[in-house]
């Protein structure tokens, strides 16, 4: 079964140099993102961080590793699960416009995760990603 990458885009009121902070900074990435231990923009950083599926009982530890850096510009890095088959990858890319900033954000390889874990459904990254770009990061900016 092919599955299509997600893809979501946002206008940010912010220049790209203020959402490339936004997205490349630990301190600021805990305001909307996730609160990691480490995180370096870096061909070849990996990082890690805990998140919880949909019964909030049941914890993923996820596994990533930056396999591109365009500063200002393009920002990708693997997205696994220990224990889990599978690899997938997230885009962060930006174009100013006007003194604002498009942010697109893709999730390609869905299609690799075990179908049979609901968790790691298609369905489950769309809601997450809506919420984390589409509302966590636009009020990060909006504040």
């Amino acid at each position: 079964m092919t599955i299509k990458p997600f893809v979501i885009e946002r206008l940010l009121n912010a220049p790209a140099e203020k959402v490339w902070q936004a997205i490349t900074d630990k301190n600021q990435m805990k305001e909307w993102y996730f609160d990691l231990e480490e995180f370096k923009p870096e061909v070849g950083f990996v990082f890690q961080f805990t998140g919880r599926g949909k019964d909030e009982h049941k914890e993923y530890l996820h596994i990533c590793e930056i396999t591109e850096v365009v500063p200002l510009k393009k920002l990708t890095y693997s997205w696994r699960y220990e224990g889990y088959s599978g690899n997938s990858f997230v885009t962060f890319a930006l174009a100013e416009e006007n003194g604002k900033t498009l942010l697109t954000l893709t999730h390609a390889g869905l299609e690799t995760f075990p179908v049979e874990n609901p968790d790691l459904a298609p369905h489950n990254f769309a809601e997450g990603w809506t919420h984390i770009i589409g509302t966590s990061l636009v009020n990060y900016f909006e504040k």
